[in-house]
């Protein structure tokens, strides 16, 4: 069965859905916020015309979601699938944000369980590309139980930590 990059998810907290044109606006009116981008390796994303590559790219990557709070369905954030490898049993999660109304650690927990949820019945590993600088991002990363596995470039060049969740071993599957 191929990998569906973007399905639909649902949390109790949390509506994933594939990301549409049509989200401009609502997006870049949560990622138009300095604060979200301080610590990130593309720290100018908040800027219009910055945002906009962003938000073509991540509709071409056929592998982004909106994030919606699902008590009002309000846009609160984006995250996608990416560099999804068949051989290595791999996927990166990946250009995640939420508005700063939706830090603290529960939001990003669901959003984190829902994906990962899903791409565990496609793949082994599941990796995140986090900058050197982004502390907020690595401590989110290890709340979560994801596990520093080394430096990698990105598609851009730039040096990454990279952290790494694997599948949970099936009661009853039989070791390699």
């Amino acid at each position: 069965m191929p990998f569906d990059l973007q399905p639909t998810l649902q949390g109790k907290l949390l509506h994933l859905r594939p990301l549409r044109p049509s989200d401009w606006d609502a997006l870049y009116r949560v990622a138009s916020d300095p604060l979200i981008w301080e610590q990130h390796p593309a720290p100018d994303r908040y800027r219009e015309e910055v945002f906009r590559e962003f938000f073509r790219e991540a509709l071409e990557s056929g592998g982004a979601f909106v994030i919606l709070a699902a008590k009002d369905g309000e846009v609160i954030g984006s995250s996608r699938y990416l560099g999804y490898n068949d051989e290595k049993g791999e996927v990166e999660i990946g250009f995640t944000f939420l508005a700063r109304s939706h830090w603290g650690g529960v939001y990003n927990r669901e959003l984190k369980e829902l994906m990962l949820r899903h791409a565990f019945q496609f793949v082994r590993h599941v990796v995140f590309l986090v900058g050197p600088q982004n502390w907020r991002s690595q401590k989110a990363m290890e709340k979560i139980g994801g596990v520093r596995a080394g430096a990698r470039l990105n598609a851009k060049g730039r040096r990454h930590i990279v952290f790494q969740i694997d599948a949970p071993a099936r009661v009853g599957a039989a070791s390699p």
